[in-house]
């Protein structure tokens, strides 16, 4: 875990600055879209695990956010988010003291992610939600990523990624009751990025799913 961190902060700048570029604005409305269309029954507060440099959270109205990068942090204070150092292994937070928890692309870096989502489950409060958002291994975008990860990427070869199913079972492991799914990145990676329509289920190759699941 400690090498994921030290990467993220060493490429932090770097890895904010691409949501910057063409391909990145585009790919992020997307997925932002696909966050949105679960979220309207969510209530605040809310919390992101692994916050990084706050992007998704200030979009997303996310009130807090925790990340073990100090660099990343900086920018996400930068941002206006309220953040704290922590792993998600072990939240900074008492039990049920959130309306909304999401972890966006953050379990396939995590060390031990059965842990990472029991203790989502405790600070949630009872009847809220969890959205979880991958990067599906099952999509042409899943492969791709893993192909860096194999020749060497800094932050990618980092990352083990996780099928629709693979997560959904983990989510359900913590008895969490499954809501609901969004997709999004039907498209192609080789092709340049443009604005597509989200689906209100899983697809079986999009690249971002989102599975949204209930504390009850």
């Amino acid at each position: 875990m400690k090498d994921v961190v030290k990467a993220f902060d060493l490429y932090a700048e770097d890895y904010d600055r691409w949501f910057d570029t063409e391909e990145g604005r585009v790919i992020f409305k997307l997925e932002v879209n696909a966050v949105r269309l679960l979220i309207k029954n969510l209530k605040h507060p809310y919390l992101e695990i692994g916050v990084g440099s706050g992007r998704f959270a200030k979009e997303l109205g996310i009130d807090f956010g925790i990340d073990p990068s100090s660099k990343l942090l900086e920018i996400a204070i930068s941002r206006g988010i309220n953040v704290k150092k922590s792993m998600g292994e072990k939240l900074p937070f008492t039990d049920n003291s959130f309306g909304g928890l999401f972890i966006l692309f953050t379990l396939c870096f995590v060390h031990n992610p059965e842990r990472v989502l029991s203790e989502s489950r405790r600070v949630l409060k009872n009847n809220s939600g969890l959205i979880v958002g991958i990067i599906n291994r099952e999509s042409p975008w899943g492969e791709l990523y893993m192909k860096k990860g194999k020749e060497g990427h800094p932050i990618y070869k980092h990352a083990r990624f996780y099928s629709t199913d693979e997560a959904t079972k983990m989510v359900e492991k913590e008895n969490m009751k499954i809501e609901g799914y969004s997709s999004t990145l039907c498209q192609t990676p080789s092709e340049r990025p443009y604005k597509e329509i989200v689906h209100h289920k899983a697809v079986d190759d999009a690249g971002f799913v989102c599975i949204l699941a209930r504390k009850h």
